[in-house]
């Protein structure tokens, strides 16, 4: 029997879980699901007598070790700053761990500790990174299979909620860490256009956008991610004239959000004194002029009339940030208020199902010379409140390549993407078979 022990229980495990599950009496797996939270992880069992619970912490060093020494595979479904932990004591008890998450400056330095253990780290292996890395892989390498070559490389990612329950201004609910989307873009993204570095600071981040659209489901603004220029490496494409990636937005949202950046409410980097005495209202005002007898909205209309409109003022309005509401944070960032004002508006309502949105743009020259372009969609629909369309594609290919490691079919020390053949080619397949299907078209420029 093999024994598969999970490492947090949160939102994202869910599909991973039971994708193993129904297949642990098969494969005679035994999963053992621990988190910080004991019901949690007791929940996420579903009772199956081949699944068992156990309070974990990460802190805890000689746990980690029992787990890790006791354990045939260690899926790390943590914090992303712990996975560090997980992946030495791997490491050292050569046992191979699998991740979704982005491989980071402390993994990278076990890459020779890995192969001198023969021992797999296998990482990025979810949606955004993961099955954007192996769908982009998989054309590219057939690219140049038929001796083209590639120009351009356009990528985005949208995590939205599905277009019969879009029911606000905004067109946007939270369908992961909220945190996460109010810090989005902060830093310097990068990018290569027809030759040319492109460097945009975050206070311009939101009026550079480029579009697209997807069949059936409609228009889509794009805005830069971070560090674009990376992934030449990544692919291979490290002589690329053009390679972008970004995020989707539904039109009209960056506009509006531009306002919040321009503002000074993303700000994560200092604490607002007795914010807990302060209303929505008293939190805008504090990033406007002192002038007492002109109204909140009139300050914000005129310190901002370059890009507020009719449209934009009323995405604000409707998150009641002009009410007197009262903020309960002691001391909090300007980012976790914003957070909080939020929240009470973006969340996901008892119903609602969200959708994964991804696009890749390939344009190349064949053989022959002649110019053309593929473009490669992806669509995928939430099912329930727990198995999120975000749930579905974080933890499925991930499980499918826990399933090929404990079944000895992916067997290859050191640190890994999966931007390999014996990794993206089985794993997208089986995601076929399971519905998660790119519409891939080809035509002329």
């Amino acid at each position: 029997m093999k024994k598969i022990s999970i490492l947090g229980a949160g939102l994202s495990t869910t599909s991973l879980i039971n994708y193993l599950l129904e297949r642990a009496e098969v494969y005679d797996w035994q999963i053992n699901i621990g988190d910080y939270n004991y019901e949690l992880a007791q929940k996420k069992t579903n009772n199956n007598p081949r699944s068992k619970a156990f309070k974990f912490d990460v802190s805890d060093a000689s746990q980690v070790t029992q787990i890790v020494e006791s354990s045939d595979i260690i899926v790390s479904m943590l914090p992303a700053r712990f996975h560090h932990i997980i992946a030495e004591s791997c490491v050292q008890h050569k046992k191979p761990m699998l991740t979704a998450s982005y491989v980071s400056e402390q993994i990278k330095t076990l890459e020779s500790k890995a192969k001198a253990a023969d021992v797999g780290i296998y990482m990025e292996l979810g949606v955004d990174p993961g099955i954007d890395h192996m769908s982009a892989m998989r054309i590219i390498d057939s690219l140049r299979g038929r001796g083209a070559t590639i120009e351009a490389f356009f990528s985005s990612t949208g995590g939205l909620v599905a277009p019969e329950y879009d029911n606000n201004p905004w067109n946007y609910k939270f369908t992961w860490n909220p945190r996460n989307v109010v810090l989005a873009g902060q830093g310097i993204s990068m990018f290569i256009r027809n030759g040319r570095l492109k460097y945009i600071p975050y206070q311009r981040l939101f009026k550079r956008l480029s579009y697209t659209s997807i069949e059936g489901i409609g228009e889509f603004e794009i805005y830069p991610n971070r560090d674009s220029l990376k992934y030449r490496t990544t692919y291979g494409l490290e002589d690329i004239p053009t390679i972008f990636r970004g995020t989707m937005r539904r039109k009209g949202y960056s506009k509006a959000w531009n306002i919040f950046v321009q503002m000074g409410a993303t700000e994560d980097t200092y604490t607002i004194e007795n914010s807990a005495n302060m209303t929505f209202r008293d939190f805008i005002n504090t990033f406007l002029p002192y002038e007492n007898h002109i109204p909140v909205e009139d300050k914000i209309m005129e310190q901002f009339a370059d890009i507020i409109d009719e449209d934009v003022f009323e995405k604000l309005k409707w998150l009641d940030v002009f009410e007197p509401i009262p903020i309960p944070l002691k001391n909090a960032t300007p980012a976790q208020i914003l957070q909080y004002i939020l929240e009470r508006k973006w969340m996901l309502e008892e119903g609602d199902k969200d959708m994964i949105a991804m696009q890749h743009r390939f344009e190349f020259t064949t053989k022959e010379g002649d110019k053309k372009k593929i473009v490669s969609s992806l669509v995928v629909r939430g099912k329930t409140n727990d198995n999120t369309a975000m749930a579905i594609t974080v933890g499925t290919p991930l499980a499918i390549a826990v399933k090929m490691v404990a079944t000895n079919k992916l067997n290859i020390s050191g640190i890994h993407v999966p931007v390999i053949p014996e990794m993206y080619n089985p794993i997208l397949n089986e995601l076929e078979e399971l519905g998660i299907k790119f519409n891939e078209e080809e035509s002329a420029m």
